[in-house]
């Protein structure tokens, strides 16, 4: 059964009750990593039944990638600074420096158990990857109703790789976490140039 199938068959929770139990989710995946999560940690976490947490998602891989899409500080297509690069600079200083360290981390470890398990993978693909790619298609979109970025400029549809690729390769070849002073310096040099804009 899909992600969106199974959404049909739960039950009614309160905004906050459901943001309660996704903080629960996130705090146990950084504590212990995907693969010792368990929907009994998460139950007794919350003081939930597993029957409750087996209504609202359809297994761990469902309940983990809700709670990952529903916790994101924001979206590339909630930001509008009326300028592409001005939206990508936003996009960064929307995220604290804390909190992105943490979430490089809890990626990191998300992707290397993603190609380990079918079942992750889709579900991390169908409710926050492409979710994620449609609200930057959203961004590139307003750029290029305003004339600044041309429709069929091929670098358009690369920003989210630039993007994830500099931060996932900072750790890889420095040793450090792509931090925002980092992430502005990276923007300005390489995906501003890529899209022809000036920053």
């Amino acid at each position: 059964m899909t992600a969106q199938a199974s959404a049909g068959r739960r039950t009614r929770l309160t905004p906050e009750r459901e943001r309660e139990l996704f903080e629960a989710v996130v705090e146990l995946l950084r504590e212990v990593g995907y693969e010792a999560l368990t929907m009994d940690a998460v139950a007794a976490r919350t003081r939930s039944s597993k029957a409750t947490l087996y209504r609202q998602w359809n297994g761990k891989p469902e309940m983990v990638a809700t709670a990952l899409r529903h916790l994101k500080p924001v979206s590339p297509s909630d930001i509008d600074t009326g300028s592409l690069a001005g939206d990508l600079h936003e996009l960064v200083r929307c995220h604290d420096e804390d909190e992105s360290k943490r979430d490089q981390e809890l990626m990191r470890g998300l992707a290397h158990a993603a190609f380990r398990n079918e079942d992750l993978f889709r579900a991390l693909r169908e409710l926050l990857i492409e979710p994620e790619l449609d609200s930057f298609r959203v961004l590139v979109q307003r750029a290029v109703d305003r004339g600044e970025l041309s429709a069929d400029n091929p670098a358009g549809h690369f920003i989210p790789h630039m993007l994830f690729g500099g931060a996932m390769a900072r750790p890889i070849l420095e040793g450090l976490d792509a931090d925002p002073e980092y992430s502005h310096r990276y923007i300005d040099a390489v995906v501003i140039p890529a899209l022809g804009l000036s920053s």
